[in-house]
């Protein structure tokens, strides 16, 4: 009988591949895919698991934190949800240099925009309703 080829990094693996490569029995893996909200494997027909390459590495990350760094299923659940958010952006006004010709045209954008708002703000007092007259 001959070996398998082995598939190439970024093709899909069943729950069978997965854990063959990782070590894992397949209930464990279908047990974080219930705690992990980020773990979602394709299902196909059947509900046939596939797992893409970044849920392949995402398993091999949940393994390493709980299994060899000591973390709990809560843990890790906190870890990966801390870093799904959006962190705070904080924008640092820069000194720009300006030369005229720039100016001139920051000036023309300006004077149009100005205009536009204006128009707008006399469609929607056009548009705003009346009371009624007794």
């Amino acid at each position: 009988m001959t070996t398998p080829t082995p598939k190439a990094n970024g093709a899909l693996r069943t729950i069978g591949e997965l854990s063959a490569e990782t070590g894992l029995p397949h209930h464990v893996l279908r047990y974080w895919e219930t705690r992990f909200p980020s773990l979602k494997p394709m299902q196909r027909a059947g509900n046939r698991r596939y797992y893409r390459p970044e849920d392949a590495a995402l398993v091999r990350r949940i393994d390493r934190l709980l299994n060899h760094e000591g973390y709990t299923i809560r843990g890790v659940q906190k870890l990966l949800a801390a870093e799904t958010e959006p962190a705070e952006v904080v924008a640092v006004a820069a000194p720009v240099e300006i030369d005229a010709g720039d100016a001139a045209a920051i000036s023309e954008i300006e004077a149009a925009l100005k205009a536009i708002r204006a128009m707008l703000a006399e469609a929607l007092a056009a548009d705003e309703p009346r009371s009624p007259v007794r």
